[in-house]
């Protein structure tokens, strides 16, 4: 068992993953893996909200839909990329102390 550990040890280095730090780092890349996770979700819903435009044909329901879900995925997104540089800079803050 313990030369399977030391196999795998030598292989994640030679795949360039050193093994973690600090348990402060292990949460800066949960919260990174995260963020990038509702950043996909805001692509999806863009693309979901331009879609119901082109197919609204005139209709003034559908359009004032897809423009409420166009504008609360903007203000997602700006929620996001406040948590990320909030997290980011706190994380840095705690890694150099």
């Amino acid at each position: 068992m313990d030369t399977i550990i030391e196999y795998l040890k030598i292989t994640a280095k030679a795949a360039g993953y050193g093994e973690p730090k600090s348990i402060i780092e292990i949460i800066g890349s949960l919260i990174s893996v995260f963020l990038s996770f509702l950043g996909i979700i805001f692509l999806c819903l863009i693309m979901y909200g331009g879609f119901l435009i082109m197919t609204s044909g005139g209709n003034n329901l559908k359009v004032i839909k897809a423009k409420k879900v166009l504008t609360n995925s903007v203000i997602g997104l700006i929620i996001i990329m406040s948590a990320y540089s909030i997290s980011y800079f706190i994380i840095n803050t705690l890694t150099k102390v």
